[in-house]
């Protein structure tokens, strides 16, 4: 390929991965077809010369399958112990990663790569823990298979009849720094076989007649080969790319298509993908637009593209004014190595003045191969010159015609005008200002327009266009030249700005409609703003289908429209199965008046998008920015609809939490209380006559104390479900803070134990408007609550006071207090406080119960802990002073 001259620097790309290497260790994998090829035994041999240059080598894990070469070769080497892991009651041996991270050594190896690991450890399979510690900057050597591999699972299975179930994804092998193929050809693996050298006894037997038949071995052998070719290839394009290196380097075939508005690109494409197939080789399919094509449309170019990604190439889109140049720059980055180009039948006129894009490619190019193929189907010629087509916008002919009338009329009307110098002058200005007004048709008519003029009213003999001096002959083709010249430059440079525009307002129609994207949650307003921003792009009807019940069903349409006809429904439903366009337009169903295309991502199918097409079909520029938009929106759809799968897999969690936490608390405090009760029960009608008095006393009493908690138990989860469905009912009346606090003190009085209580309400305090009865429970709660937490706590106290205008109750013990942690999760339902590994008895009901009955009745509950030298614990519930009561009324009326 030519020199163009331009600085050869390294791609941003390229050196963005060098840095990402850097601090990273280096990962060097041995590949190989089968077992039994020597990948450990060569492996190892790797770290012995090493280990003689003085480097710091650790055994990690090596499986040597008792085969004696392999084992002799771990002498002298230090060896990470492994470590034991109990599973179903059988220990397992296991790589230990943490022990290698301690030990940090400059080379480790690991065998096998796909390894899954045993259950509970840190990671799922051991390609992982390789991927920590090269993240840890330690060097790293392992071994593989060539059927491990995920992308040939399916392969290797039709070959061998085996699925091999350890695999590691394909992009994992594609990071390691280093590749060695350890090759054998299929008769020296047999004969190791035959040998015992792989398998002992009757399991050689057994595999020669299964996995290691010759032609099984050949083709994981070329699989082998071909990964590892692929590998190395990519590494050169690599440091062609860090080092600013051209190509071609022939080392590999890389396969270029080039399409455009020309009608051949879906030929062009076929044909290049039936090449890549048989010579095994990557393709990309590329498109240069020029400032015209962006300003009249791109042809067929979009269909070539999509037909180049559904059969498995690359594609990529390029903006040049110089379409050689700019193919030649991308082959030589790509390292392209054959371009396959179609050719245009064009009039034998044109192909004798212009010279063709493969003409010029074959004459610019070097160490390159052009194909030059052509459509068999008869094709429309392209005309001599490429005339624009005004269509019906007259509007620029008229202005070259009354720009270079004025100037003629100017001219004939002013003598002094009529002077060639000044004339000539001013029929360039109006060629210039036609250019800038119409464009390159419109400069070239001009140009043309004036030639003529120039001729007939200011060249002798005047008004006739015959010539008499052969230097008025010269003036008049300087003329044309410099007219032709200047109104094309004018021109294409006017056609590059609407051009520019153009694409800055495609850019910012779709950075506005992403930003809106971004903004919006709801399924309904994403659906929304997709169907009415691709309306006012397109200037059609546009609506959006989903998935419904195994159907699609219609989501949103402008303008509003409900109903499809048969072909329609039959063309959607036709492009969300296959994922590809379908209906007006496409080969698919043609007959629907609809077009439809399909909204998916890597992931999943999110739906489907219509437009109602009209005759002339989308504008090329128009369906490049909705293929962009629509993009973007099947994005959207599917983060939404992952928030939804998400918020519903939490609520289900939640639910289960719940359900697991419910359980669990009846099952315990349900069952000790019915216990006790059983027995005592028990004891007393079996051996009545056993007990004396104080010994039937005391039954009784435990029956009673137990019947009680199993009581409060019950109210508990009654009072919470009232509480959540909204359904609790309470009675707003006037009483005092020592009405409630005595009520209270009195109930507790036989569950304080060892605790003491002390009860201080504060004097002339306010009448307080609540719930008497919801109130005491809430109280009661935080005293036994107190009482069952406050390990260690002497006193426990409750305060009546009045705080910033309300009335506050605050129970305070000066017990260990409640850790940061568990402060959050207080009042949540089921929660229970840690003490050491086991939780303190109770439903975990009492706090969220607290909490609900307080926020009923208009108040509100708060926790402080700790109060001093980091002990102690105070609950305060507080609701405000309403107006009081006039005597001898309403607490009256209440009595």
């Amino acid at each position: 390929m030519t020199d163009t001259g331009e600085p050869r620097r390294p791609e941003p790309e390229a050196l963005l991965e060098a840095a990402a290497r850097e601090g990273r260790g280096r990962l060097k994998v041995y590949l190989g077809m089968a077992p039994g090829v020597g990948k450990t035994y060569a492996m190892l041999e790797g770290a012995r010369r090493a280990k003689l240059q003085g480097v710091d080598v650790l055994i990690g894990v090596v499986e040597t399958h008792g085969r004696a070469e392999t084992e002799a070769l771990l002498e002298d080497f230090e060896i990470l112990p492994r470590k034991s892991v109990i599973y179903h009651g059988h220990k397992l041996t296991e790589f230990d990663i943490d022990a290698a991270l301690a030990r940090r050594p400059k080379l480790l190896i690991v065998d096998e790569y796909a390894h899954t690991n045993a259950p509970e450890s840190r990671h799922p399979k051991r390609w992982q823990d390789i991927e920590e510690l090269i993240k840890a900057g330690i060097d790293v050597d392992t071994a593989l298979n060539i059927q491990h591999l995920e992308g040939l699972n399916d392969v290797v299975a039709r070959i061998t009849g085996v699925r091999v179930r350890e695999t590691i994804p394909d992009h994992v092998l594609e990071k390691a720094d280093e590749l060695e193929l350890i090759d054998l050809t299929p008769e020296e693996l047999t004969a190791r076989l035959k040998e015992g050298k792989v398998y002992g006894g009757e399991l050689a037997g057994r595999a020669l007649e299964s996995f290691f038949k010759p032609g099984n071995l050949s083709a994981l052998r070329e699989l082998a080969l071909r990964r590892t070719a692929e590998r190395v290839d990519d590494q050169m394009v690599g440091y062609m790319r860090s080092h600013a290196i051209e190509g071609p380097w022939a080392a590999s075939e890389r396969l270029m298509a080039l399409v455009g508005p020309d009608g051949n690109g879906t030929f062009v494409v076929r044909a290049t993908h039936r090449l890549a197939e048989q010579l095994k080789a990557p393709w990309i399919v590329v498109t240069v637009e020029t400032p015209e094509q962006s300003v009249r449309g791109g042809g067929g170019v979009n269909e070539a593209m999509s037909l180049a990604l559904s059969l498995g190439g690359r594609t990529e889109r390029l903006v040049d004014g110089d379409l050689p140049a700019a193919i030649l720059r991308c082959a030589r980055k790509r390292n392209v190595t054959q371009i396959v180009v179609g050719r245009s039948r064009a009039s034998w006129l044109r192909e004798l003045v212009h010279r063709s894009l493969p003409q010029e490619l074959v004459r610019r190019s070097q160490g390159v191969a052009v194909h030059v193929i052509t459509a068999k189907e008869e094709r429309t010629r392209p005309p001599f010159l490429n005339w624009p087509k005004w269509s019906s916008d007259w509007q620029t002919v008229l202005i070259a015609f009354v720009a270079v009338a004025l100037v003629v009329g100017a001219g004939v009307a002013i003598p002094d005008l009529g002077e060639r110098s000044i004339i000539s002058m001013l029929l360039l200005a109006a060629v210039l200002l036609s250019a800038v007004q119409g464009g390159f048709g419109a400069s070239i008519f001009a140009a043309l327009l004036a030639f003529l003029a120039y001729n007939f009213f200011f060249t002798a003999p005047h008004y006739t266009f015959a010539v008499k001096d052969w230097s008025d002959v010269l003036a008049l083709f300087v003329f044309l030249v410099v007219a032709v010249t200047a109104g094309t430059l004018a021109g294409r440079t006017r056609d590059q700005a609407l051009a520019a525009r153009n694409r800055m307002s495609a850019m910012q129609t779709l950075f506005d409609f992403s930003r809106r994207l971004g903004g919006t949650v709801d399924v309904i307003d994403l659906t929304h703003a997709i169907v009415l921003q691709a309306h006012r792009l397109t200037e059609k009807s546009t609506m959006l289908l989903q998935p419904e019940g195994g159907d699609l069903a219609i989501r949103y349409s402008w303008p509003p429209e409900d109903v499809l006809d048969t072909a329609s429904w039959a063309a959607a439903r036709w492009a969300h199965i296959h994922g590809e366009p379908a209906g007006k337009g496409t080969g698919t169903l043609p007959s629907a008046s609809w077009y439809f295309l399909p909204l998916k991502t890597a992931r999943s199918k999110v739906g489907v998008f219509g437009i109602a097409l009209g005759p002339s079909g989308l504008n090329p520029e128009v369906a490049q920015t909705l293929d962009a938009m629509l993009d973007l929106a099947a994005v959207a759809l599917e983060r939404v609809m992952l928030v939804a799968d998400a918020t519903r897999a939490e609520a289900l969690a939640e639910t289960e939490r719940l359900r697991s936490a419910l359980l669990s608390s009846i099952s315990h405090d349900l069952r000790t209380p019915l216990t006790a009760i059983l027995g005592s029960v028990t004891a007393l009608r079996a051996t009545p006559e056993a007990f004396d008095v104080a010994a039937r006393e005391d039954l009784l009493a435990t029956i009673q104390e137990e019947a009680e908690r199993l009581d409060r138990f019950v109210r508990n989860l009654l009072d919470m479900t009232r509480l959540e469905s909204g359904a609790l009912d309470f009675k707003r009346e006037w009483f005092s803070a020592n009405d409630v606090t005595d009520a209270v003190t009195r109930r507790f009085a036989k569950h304080v134990g060892e605790k003491r209580i002390v009860t201080i309400v504060h004097p002339n305090l306010p009448f307080l408007r609540a719930d008497f009865v919801l109130l005491e429970t809430t109280l009661f709660n935080l005293l036994d609550n107190a009482v069952k937490h406050a390990e260690g706590a002497r006193n426990i106290t409750l305060t009546a006071l009045q705080r910033d205008k309300r009335i506050c109750f605050e129970v305070r013990d000066d017990g260990p207090g409640i850790t940061p942690e568990d402060m959050p999760r207080l009042f949540d339902k089921f929660f229970r406080v840690q003490r050491g590994d086991t939780a303190v008895a109770g439903t975990g009901l009492g706090l969220a119960i607290c909490k609900g009955l307080v926020e009923a009745m208009g108040g509100d509950i708060s926790v402080v802990s700790p109060l001093a030298q980091g002990r102690g614990a105070a609950f305060t519930v507080c609701f405000p002073i309403e107006k009081q009561p006039e005597p001898n009324s309403e607490l009256e009326a209440q009595a």
